[in-house]
């Protein structure tokens, strides 16, 4: 412990032992403050937060038990669960000091003590206020993020019946620990849908882990959501943990559930079922406490009608279904998305874009949304992006009203300018209007793409 930091404060019916203590101690801690009358613990701990208390167990000459200490000691701690507390004793009963240790001291020191084991009684006690004190701010930090990263159903944004009703069941679902399955188009917020079903949940100080099963190659399967030992197969220079693992205590969700082969679901059934997970290469079950959010874009019953997904696979994950509506059938709430987008987009990118104007909000209604919510997200971004003006118009909008009804674009032109408008039009809605993907599908980069839009008004 580093000279001069820390602050203690010694509690003792005896002046002279206060005395020697505060002239030992204020030679290695920055503050020592000392107190004869345990009643004014209260008013000191309110007016300083001490790193480590020091407290006599006994206040008068007549009286041993102990009692005393052990009352200011329970004060203490409802005062500051967080403090680390010192008893003094000077009759070393070993069974008194038991007793205040399950009470909640942390250590104990004998009257007369020797100054160098004194000092390291206290720098250990300072290093596990420290730790406590850490522990709890990355707690609250993570609450505070909570709160201001994932306020209720946060992005989830909607006003409509059928968001209203998604927004009902996350709330009596969430306290659960039941399976849930969402379902949904490509864009609709499944995993937001997840992320708000966790942070309300008891679990919700715990790790919410995501897995993409679409994107999980066949062969990494097992090692991705089991783990595996070090040396289970070539490249297995290290042991790794799976996801389950990573997640017990937490909330696993695995997104695109429909994607996983039929000769792989009965692996994730057994682990399911069991609740226990082996690691490749190890023949020891390691026990999981997972809550389970599964989402797909795919329609899973008739996936199950058709045998590719396994029914009792299906009836373990989807305890309660949640169904996500696409943008196209709740278009009441697009004006609220949109302005949504504009304020975060506009913060982003540092722009005094205050509005949309009624025709362009009128353009974005009328648009069918194959992309849903993440469509909307890039195209408003990309509209802030290249807007100069307070607020963006129609033609900020690269899609015209007639495409809501027919998205294909007919190269029915052999003007080579009418052919790169639409070969540009077909490739931005390919990737919902995601500028960097269209860009290297074309060959371009994003300049030059951003370069021709603007020639062709897109």
């Amino acid at each position: 412990m580093s000279a001069k930091t820390g602050k203690i404060l010694v509690i003792d019916d005896n002046e002279d032992i206060l005395l020697a203590a505060k002239l030992f101690l204020k030679q290695h801690f920055a503050l020592v403050d000392t107190e004869v009358e345990p009643k004014r613990i209260p008013a000191l701990l309110k007016n300083e937060n001490y790193d480590v208390i020091l407290l006599d167990m006994n206040y008068h000459q007549e009286v041993t038990t102990g009692a005393e200490g052990m009352k200011w000691l329970g004060k203490i701690l409802e005062l500051d669960p967080a403090a680390v507390v010192i008893m003094i004793t000077a009759y070393g009963d070993v069974e008194l000091a038991v007793k205040a240790i399950k009470a909640g001291a942390n250590d104990f020191v004998l009257k007369p003590w020797q100054n160098e084991k004194l000092l390291a009684t206290i720098s250990s006690a300072m290093r596990l206020r420290q730790s406590h004190l850490e522990i709890d701010r990355l707690r609250s930090r993570q609450k505070q993020l909570s709160a201001d990263l994932d306020q209720r159903f946060q992005e989830i944004i909607g006003m409509c019946g059928a968001m209203q009703e998604v927004f009902a069941t996350i709330d009596k679902v969430a306290r659960t620990d039941a399976n849930v399955l969402i379902m949904g188009e490509n864009g609709t917020g499944k995993e937001l849908a997840a992320r708000a079903l966790h942070r309300n949940s008891q679990r919700a100080n715990e790790v919410f882990i995501c897995a993409d099963m679409g994107a999980m190659a066949e062969t990494l399967f097992e090692s991705e959501l089991f783990g595996h030992e070090k040396g289970a197969f070539t490249d297995a220079k290290e042991k790794r943990l799976g996801r389950f693992e990573v997640a017990s205590g937490g909330t696993l969700f695995l997104d695109e559930i429909g994607n996983i082969p039929l000769h792989l679901q009965a692996k994730l059934l057994r682990a399911l079922e069991t609740r226990q997970i082996n690691r490749l290469g190890s023949n020891h079950p390691i026990e999981i406490d997972i809550r389970l959010i599964c989402a797909t874009n795919v329609d899973i019953h008739e996936m199950t009608a058709q045998r590719l997904f396994r029914q009792d696979l299906l009836y373990r994950i989807n305890t309660v279904e949640i169904k996500l509506p696409p943008l196209r059938e709740r278009r009441e709430d697009i004006s609220l998305l949109a302005h949504h987008f504009l304020s975060a987009y506009s913060a982003k990118y540092k722009k005094q874009i205050r509005e949309i104007s009624p025709t362009a909000l009128k353009k974005l209604q009328n648009y069918a949304w194959p992309g849903n919510i993440r469509e909307m997200s890039h195209s408003i971004e990309r509209a802030v992006i290249l807007s100069e003006s307070d607020s963006l118009e129609a033609q900020d909008f690269f899609f015209r009203p007639a495409e809501a009804e027919n998205i294909e674009v007919m190269l029915d032109s052999l003007n080579l300018e009418d052919l790169e408008k639409s070969i540009i039009r077909k490739a931005l809605k390919k990737h919902n209007g995601n500028i960097s993907h269209t860009a290297e599908e074309l060959g371009l980069t994003r300049a030059a793409l951003y370069r021709r839009m603007e020639k062709f008004g897109i």
